[in-house]
């Protein structure tokens, strides 16, 4: 049996959150991280990426599946679902992942600093 991904895997304080480094989506990182342990199904993946809905998490999945990053695979043993896997390539993303990071991880207090200093000048809107 697979141990659940944790709900609060991508908690709002994350360093993941902060990441500035991105590829294909913003969700794209964050969805390679859920895969690393293996095979998820689409309801797993919705805990730790909550504030995803699954409209653009369908999308993401799309996504990386085109750019050959992870596989669908339509199992129909017992009840018929879909399981989402990392490739190779996909794989070979993990330790890029994990050295920003563990960059973003070093830089937390800067980063959030900064970002709470750009939102308070005199007129700059937050985004929204």
């Amino acid at each position: 049996m697979r141990q659940p991904l944790p709900d609060d895997m991508f908690d709002e304080l994350c360093p993941s959150s902060l990441n500035p480094s991105r590829f294909g989506d913003k969700w794209a990182a964050l969805i390679i991280r859920c895969l690393e342990p293996g095979p998820r199904r689409f309801s797993e993946l919705r805990v730790p990426l909550r504030r995803v809905t699954p409209k653009v998490l369908t999308q993401s999945l799309r996504s990386l599946e085109r750019d050959g990053l992870i596989t669908r695979t339509v199992l129909t043993e017992v009840a018929r679902h879909v399981e989402y896997e990392l490739t190779p390539v996909g794989r070979s993303m993990l330790e890029p992942i994990a050295v920003v990071c563990a960059w973003t991880e070093r830089h937390w207090d800067e980063l959030l600093d900064a970002r709470e200093s750009y939102d308070n000048v005199a007129g700059r809107d937050t985004p929204g």
